[in-house]
């Protein structure tokens, strides 16, 4: 990680984009310059649903050394190996440790959540 490399960034709300080129079509995502400011180190973006019907994404796990989700508006209904179901609701903030199997169940209309992760770039393995 070389954070001398690092550059500095902004992103005002009146600017935001979302895109539906993320990992899952259901959701759309606002990229937040994170990834390009610390060179891949960090990634965060905003999700949030696109009206399409949530599909299981089935059981997996990523290959990541961070990975938080904090709820804005709505609840979301994740599987997780060891606890369980977990509904995550707006001002829930969770902290995915590295290799979790885990799965999305379900999810509010009006669901937003932020994601940091690091990398920014992870692979995704099936369970």
């Amino acid at each position: 990680m070389n954070k001398a490399a690092w550059k500095f960034n902004v992103q005002q709300q009146e600017d935001a984009e979302f895109k539906g080129d993320g990992l899952r079509p259901y959701f759309e995502y606002r990229d937040l310059g994170i990834k390009d400011a610390t060179n891949g180190d960090f990634h965060a973006h905003i999700i949030r649903a696109t009206g399409k019907e949530c599909t299981s994404t089935g059981k997996h796990s990523h290959d990541l050394n961070f990975q938080m989700v904090y709820v804005l508006k709505g609840w979301a209904k994740f599987y997780f190996e060891g606890e369980g179901e977990v509904v995550l609701k707006a001002g829930a903030c969770m902290n995915q440790r590295p290799g979790i199997v885990h799965d999305l169940i379900e999810f509010s209309d009006d669901i937003e959540m932020l994601e940091i992760t690091s990398p920014a770039e992870f692979g995704t393995d099936p369970a």
